[in-house]
């Protein structure tokens, strides 16, 4: 990483990068020196490469080195083919949903990865007011204002989490009885899927060709409770009105994620891919 994100310190390594730009790009040919005698395939998140993509890849193809672009979302997501063209200089290109390979039609879809090992299933509890929990990253783009307003008017509890590193975070996720993930990206994250791991119910928006594609390609259905900013509150309704369904959903949840989220499954789709370029 370049700088270490707060909330998810977890890198192996960061250049922890300082100063103004000359001395940033120092860091990171520095990096890059260190990295080139040792590395096969580079693999780039989010658009980025460690130097400028005008020089990166002429050095990669000069070193017979392979790379690949793997996309996150809102890296893509609402721009153009011309915008999108760096992407072509890599041997290979990922996007991690049916939703957002619209913008990249040529990539391989490869969904997120979660360690299922570490991460045991906490069902949904009996209690009469059923806790909601919401974790914005970005109140306005996840919509949070009318998640509070849906809340507002069922017989629960909601737990809005905010601001803690992902550890501290991920342990209000187990004691949650219900999840609403976002209502206005279309498709889910790794807040839903690590949820989703826990066996809780998940309410979010989601773009109905995209569910339709996942089920085709993976073979199994979406449990995720489809809403919108109107309907959420009745999408809501039945699963704080009854527990065994608010367990029913959860357990589902946790299925689809061991079918289509599994670490270890999806390390074996990435290796294919390196092993193609």
């Amino acid at each position: 990483m370049f700088e270490r994100y707060k909330l998810h310190p977890e890198a192996d390594w960061s250049l922890d990068r300082r100063g103004g730009f000359l001395h940033r790009q120092a860091t990171q040919w520095r990096a890059l020196l260190k990295l080139l005698p040792q590395t096969d395939v580079f693999h780039f998140y989010f658009g980025l490469t460690l130097v400028p993509q005008s020089v990166q890849f002429p050095i990669l193809r000069a070193l017979r080195k392979k790379s690949v672009f793997h996309y996150l979302g809102s890296d893509i997501r609402g721009k153009s083919p011309a915008q999108l063209a760096y992407g072509k200089k890599a041997g290979a290109e990922i996007v991690g949903s049916y939703d957002a390979i619209r913008w990249v039609p040529d990539a391989e879809v490869i969904p997120p990865g979660v360690d299922l090992s570490r991460i045991d299933p906490v069902p949904p509890s009996d209690r009469a007011r059923p806790v909601i929990l919401h974790a914005p990253s970005s109140r306005r783009r996840k919509g949070t204002e009318q998640v509070i307003a849906a809340c507002a008017g069922l017989d629960a509890d909601l737990e809005i989490v905010e601001g803690l590193r992902h550890d501290e975070a991920f342990e209000r996720f187990r004691s949650a009885d219900i999840v609403v993930d976002q209502l206005n990206a279309g498709w889910y994250g790794l807040f839903a899927i690590e949820c989703m791991a826990l066996g809780k119910p998940v309410v979010t928006f989601l773009h109905d060709e995209a569910v339709r594609r996942t089920e085709d390609a993976f073979g199994v259905a979406v449990p995720l409770v489809a809403a919108t900013a109107e309907t959420l509150r009745e999408r809501l309704r039945p699963l704080v009105a009854d527990a065994s369904e608010r367990r029913r959903v959860g357990a589902a949840s946790r299925a689809y994620v061991e079918r289509v989220h599994d670490v270890e499954q999806i390390a074996d789709r990435l290796l294919a891919v390196y092993s193609r370029l």
